[in-house]
């Protein structure tokens, strides 16, 4: 090494003394340091005397350093970043259109009935819009059943409650539409299955004729002893015409979509949804059922013999007028005998049941009903389009 390496050296070692020195004074630790980024050292010589009078050298040079914390740079561990940008290939989905499959359409309580308004003139309970929506359907997805499930005349004029002259002399407009209704669901599927269920309100004309005329009950026409009797729904509506299957006997009245879907009336009325889960602590299959004008769905898990089985009991709603047109609990009339407006806690709707015959599956669509417009699988339907 030569004498000027050696002195660069020498001095190098000084300065480096010098910004040692001056960290530890200042508090800060080496291994904080992240860089230097600047260093300036003045370094010259002064000469006093001291007390004796002699000569003495001092260092009067001074050391300034500015540095970056190591934290400045960052954290040393790794940071949550995305995850890898993968590249998938095409992936083709092939669905198999099954043949195994059938179709219903569940139409719930329409409550087919009529009053006399302002102008004499008779107007519906039930929603003419609704149900002109519900056969647009049928007419659609030309089911292999079309099920309904009860109350679908009102029959007020035969109830057992106080009932105003508003509805009086109305029962015959009634069993009109109910007959027009009826050719109508024929005509937009001719080839379907259509079944009509009892419910308590076709049960009134049952119950009327019992109380106030028994001597007419189960009349027929003569000479027809396997026909429907004369004061009947099935004979005032016309079904053998039109091919439409009847289930009398509410409540006994049950008709089964395939051997785990049955579909009743119903008889259970409970408050805040829970109808469902009444019929779900007593059924041991699944069920659709009417009666309450509400659309519920719950499903319930047990353990079986062979593994866990799941059933849901199911409520799509109803076809009537929700606005206190349909005399209830709830509603009213004025002092004229007519039917004031009331919000009724129902809700409009039907429903569809793809299944497979036998001890196989179904799956059930609801599709509601608001304001006079559905949606079911990509199409709209409106009262304009139906």
């Amino acid at each position: 090494m030569s004498i000027s390496d050696a002195l660069n050296e020498e001095i190098s070692k000084t300065r480096l003394g010098k910004i040692s020195a001056l960290l530890e004074k200042s508090g800060i630790d080496v291994a904080e340091v992240g860089r230097i980024e600047k260093i300036r050292i003045s370094e010259w010589q002064g000469i006093t005397k001291n007390e004796e009078g002699l000569a003495e050298i001092h260092d009067l040079g001074g050391v300034s350093v500015i540095i970056s914390p190591s934290w400045d740079t960052g954290p040393e561990w790794p940071v949550i970043q995305q995850g890898p940008s993968v590249k998938l290939p095409k992936i083709a989905t092939v669905v198999e259109k099954s043949t195994e499959w059938d179709t219903a359409v569940i139409l719930p309580d329409m409550q087919i009935g009529f009053f006399h308004n302002e102008k004499n003139e008779l107007e519906p309970s039930h929603d003419p819009d609704a149900i002109d929506l519900a056969i647009s359907l049928v007419a659609s997805v030309k089911p292999k059943r079309v099920i309904m499930h009860g109350d679908n005349l009102d029959l007020p004029e035969m109830g057992k409650y106080r009932l105003s002259p508003a509805f009086q002399r109305t029962t015959q407009a009634s069993i009109d539409y109910a007959t027009t209704m009826v050719a109508r669901l024929r005509a937009a599927s001719p080839n379907s299955e259509i079944v009509w269920l009892a419910g308590n309100h076709e049960e009134r004309l049952v119950n009327y004729l019992i109380d106030n005329a028994a001597a007419a009950f189960g009349l027929k026409k003569g000479n027809s002893p396997e026909s429907w009797p004369v004061l009947s729904v099935p004979y005032l509506c016309r079904f053998e015409e039109y091919g439409i299957a009847y289930v009398p006997g509410y409540p006994a009245g049950v008709y089964w979509v395939n051997e785990k879907l049955k579909v009743i009336h119903g008889t259970k009325v409970k408050s805040g949804g829970s109808t469902a889960h009444a019929y779900l602590a007593t059924e041991k299959t699944s069920v659709l059922y009417g009666h309450i004008h509400r659309r519920e769905w719950a499903e319930l898990t047990r353990d079986d013999y062979d593994g866990p089985k799941t059933i849901l009991a199911a409520s799509a709603g109803c076809l009537a007028r929700c606005d206190g047109a349909v005399p209830s609990t709830r509603g009213g009339i004025d002092l004229n005998g007519r039917p004031m407006t009331v919000t009724e806690n129902w809700q409009q709707g039907l429903c569809v049941v793809t299944y497979q015959d036998g001890d196989k599956e179904f799956h059930l669509e609801m599709i509601p009903i608001r304001s006079g417009k559905m949606f079911y699988r990509g199409k709209f339907w409106s009262k304009e389009s139906a």
